[in-house]
């Protein structure tokens, strides 16, 4: 269980404004929730990387929400989610975005090697500066369509990308042998997980992300 400390303040050295310091203690209670350890150090990387978002995205369009304590609940918390069902090895997220969830990977797992896709040049940029930022030496920005880019991983994850069955098919020849699709979805989408090929067995686990009243699952798919 974390053990939160509530005196502790903010590396100043990540020059993190007030609006951001101020959703610590809500960081901290999400990971307690989700019962995740992560260090000082990994805590406020979480909050650069934030407040980083939403100040590019005034000029680079990475994402809806503007509000930071909403941001921080549905996207950091929520991409926080999925890591106690990772499986170990080399890790793709395909149409990554802003980077989520691969930033938040790289952060909490630096031992993991994260590539970041999407085929949009801005939001890979703007991945690029942060992981520079934040010294993320685990991860690799691609800016690239997923038909064109041809290494294997062992974990492939997706976050609102494509429909399952798009999912799989684009994605199925960077995935190893042994390896996992990790598919992060709203609402349990019945009608994909219906048009899914035999060839996979499927998994669905219900995700409680911390402070967000809507419904969060995770489609985990492996080859029979």
């Amino acid at each position: 269980m974390l053990i939160v400390d509530n005196n502790y303040q903010i590396d100043n050295s990540y020059q993190i404004d007030n609006n951001y310091q101020k959703l610590l203690p809500k960081l901290q209670a999400g990971l307690a929730q989700l019962n995740l350890t992560l260090s000082i150090q990994q805590q406020t990387q979480l909050l650069y990387y934030l407040q980083q978002l939403l100040f590019w995205n005034k000029a680079y369009n990475l994402t809806a929400i503007k509000q930071p304590e909403v941001a921080l609940v549905k996207h950091i918390l929520d991409s926080l989610g999925i890591l106690p069902y990772l499986p170990t090895g080399r890790l793709l997220d395909i149409g990554t975005g802003a980077g989520l969830p691969a930033v938040v990977v790289a952060i909490c797992q630096p031992d993991r090697f994260v590539t970041a896709l999407d085929s949009n040049g801005k939001k890979v940029r703007f991945i690029k500066q942060i992981s520079s930022e934040l010294g993320l030496k685990n991860l690799n920005p691609v800016a690239l369509r997923i038909e064109e880019h041809t290494d294997t991983y062992d974990v492939i994850t997706s976050r609102a990308f494509a429909s399952l069955e798009d999912f799989v098919a684009l994605g199925a020849d960077n995935l190893a042998v042994n390896g996992e699709f990790l598919a992060m979805k709203g609402v349990l989408p019945t009608d994909e997980l219906a048009q899914l090929n035999t060839a996979w067995q499927i998994l669905v686990t219900e995700l409680n992300i911390p402070f967000l009243d809507e419904e969060r699952h995770l489609i985990r798919l492996t080859r029979r």
